[in-house]
């Protein structure tokens, strides 16, 4: 499983696994969770990052449109996954 390490504004870096990855609208989302194995809490992920720069920028998908749109597709992938 991939780890990346996501450094919120203003709060300290938090390692997070990477559960699934998707596209959606031209825009990278990943699917991540802070324990490796288990039920933990998980949460979707936008990259912002541009297209010249080497490395992803993450943000917190907040928009509850798009988290719902964007949940629905991990939903379908991960059919064994609860999403809330």
């Amino acid at each position: 499983m991939d780890k990346i390490i996501f450094r919120p504004e203003n709060e300290e870096p938090v390692e997070l696994y990477v559960l699934e990855q998707t596209k959606l609208g031209g825009c990278q989302y990943i699917l991540v969770t802070e324990q490796e194995e288990g039920d933990g809490e998980a949460m979707i992920l936008k990259d912002i990052s541009a297209p010249e720069e080497s490395d992803a920028i993450y943000e917190i998908v907040e928009d509850e449109a798009e988290l719902d749109a964007v949940a629905e597709v991990f939903k379908n992938i991960l059919e064994d996954i609860e999403l809330s």
